[in-house]
């Protein structure tokens, strides 16, 4: 997801595996405030992971892969584009990864109460079935204390303004936007609270001066919020 268009551009919209194959070997350096704004926060709600096991559901190029990973935690990494997983790949330290082609629309092909940390970021938007994807994020995730979930997204302000994922070819000029759905915060909780998640933290993050100044494509969302954390506690745990 990025803020790089003018909202009332037309777009072409791609499926999401061709957007994000097209888009990988590009993103980590196409200046996309939305990552950068994240990375402010969600850390914090993983916490430290050193020797715990790790879901990255839409996994991307790694961002939170291979930072985990280096901090000692066992890392499984799923994703539905090859092309940003060979990008994630191609990353010092991701050797130690176990990575998965995988459409995250569709049951995870991992095991029950398996995972101390699973990540779902910048990913769910894409995701029409909110209710099933948190089934998923919490049946994997396991009954200890400690664990949990974490998932960040797209504000749901900003698709209110027609801007969804999208990005632009520095070779070509062109633009392309991926296929996103509209998801309400309230979405987001009911899912949360349907697949017996107990949240802990709910926190909407807004386009800040110092952001825009390091990322100026964010300059016209200043004050606008960008950003929506989420993070709650695996059924069962005591």
């Amino acid at each position: 997801m990025t803020a790089g268009a003018p909202p009332d551009e037309p777009l072409p919209t791609l499926g999401v595996r061709e957007g994000y194959d097209r888009w990988a070997e590009f993103y980590d350096d196409d200046g996309n405030p939305l990552p950068a704004l994240e990375e402010r926060h969600v850390p914090a709600l993983i916490g430290d992971a050193a020797g715990l096991d790790v879901a990255d559901i839409g996994c991307g190029t790694g961002r939170h892969a291979v930072r985990l990973a280096a901090a000692g935690a066992r890392v499984t990494a799923l994703d539905f584009s090859a092309r940003m997983l060979e990008a994630a790949r191609r990353k010092p330290g991701a050797e130690s990864i176990r990575f998965l082609v995988h459409d995250i629309a569709q049951a995870l092909p991992l095991p029950d109460a398996a995972f101390d940390r699973v990540l779902c970021c910048l990913v769910a938007d894409h995701v029409a079935d909110l209710r099933a994807l948190f089934g998923e994020l919490a049946r994997i995730c396991r009954p200890d204390p400690g664990a949990a979930v974490v998932v960040s997204s797209v504000h749901p302000a900003l698709m209110l303004r027609g801007v969804q994922a999208r990005f632009r070819d520095p070779r070509t000029g062109a633009r392309a936007q991926v296929e996103s759905s509209a998801h309400q915060v309230s979405d987001y909780v009911t899912a949360a609270l349907g697949a017996g998640l107990a949240i802990e933290h709910v926190s909407e993050h807004a386009v800040d001066r110092a952001l825009a100044a390091a990322n100026p494509r964010a300059e016209k969302y200043v004050g606008w919020p960008m950003l929506f954390v989420m993070k709650a506690a695996p059924p069962g745990r005591r």
